[in-house]
């Protein structure tokens, strides 16, 4: 498709179409934005690839990766059209989350909106989720017909529970922010002022520790 570079300092912007991805360095943080906001962050093929070779691109040069979303809508999953052309079942989902999932620093899903769909295995597959108070979670893969990408069940399972998991991938329940709080699918509700500041604190610790360090201490954990 057409792409458009434009870099500024150390913001980059990568447009595909009418749909954008946009990456941001800054010295050891990379952040990834869904910049979509017109088509609720749904996201294309192209835009899985993209946020996926930076992830890779990411794991061993940054310290801390935060994902992120423009607008009220982190990301509504697979674009519709995409989706029946067979993004629903395309293992692209499932290299972004691994990617995601082997990064060697700090994670972090700054969620500033509702996270539907298949786009909920990026989000499972961080090391820390926030989210805005308004935010929702849902997976309604019983109601469209399709399965749920391999390793999503699992991570889901790992943070709230077999029943719980049951709930959001076989009822269709969609949770609420403070539901996912008390469930731990969430780590913290921030505002939607403080989402970029509390995400950046939580960094901290991690930017000024050597890479090995970080990985030694999160290699115990997982």
């Amino acid at each position: 498709g057409l792409r458009s570079w434009v870099g500024t300092g150390q913001t980059t912007h990568l447009m595909i179409g009418n749909a954008m991805i946009e990456i941001s360095k800054s010295a050891d943080i990379w952040t990834l934005k869904i910049n979509r906001p017109e088509k609720a962050n749904s996201v294309t093929e192209a835009m899985l690839v993209e946020l996926t070779q930076a992830v890779e691109d990411a794991n061993g040069t940054a310290k801390v990766l935060i994902l992120t979303g423009e607008g009220k809508v982190f990301s509504a999953g697979a674009d519709l059209d995409a989706a029946k052309a067979g993004l629903a079942v395309s293992p692209i989902w499932e290299r972004l989350s691994a990617a995601i999932a082997g990064f060697s620093g700090l994670s972090i899903a700054a969620l500033n909106g509702t996270v539907a769909g298949g786009s909920m295995g990026m989000v499972l597959a961080c090391d820390i989720r926030i989210c805005v108070p308004n935010a929702k979670f849902f997976y309604p893969v019983m109601k469209l017909g399709f399965l749920p990408q391999p390793s999503d069940p699992n991570r889901l399972k790992a943070l709230i529970g077999p029943a719980r998991a049951k709930l959001i991938l076989m009822a269709g329940q969609k949770i609420t922010a403070d539901e996912a709080l008390a469930w731990g699918l969430i780590d913290r509700i921030v505002t939607r002022e403080e989402l970029v500041e509390a995400a950046n604190s939580l960094a901290a610790d991690v930017l000024s520790a050597t890479p090995s360090h970080i990985h030694g201490i999160k290699s115990l954990i997982d």
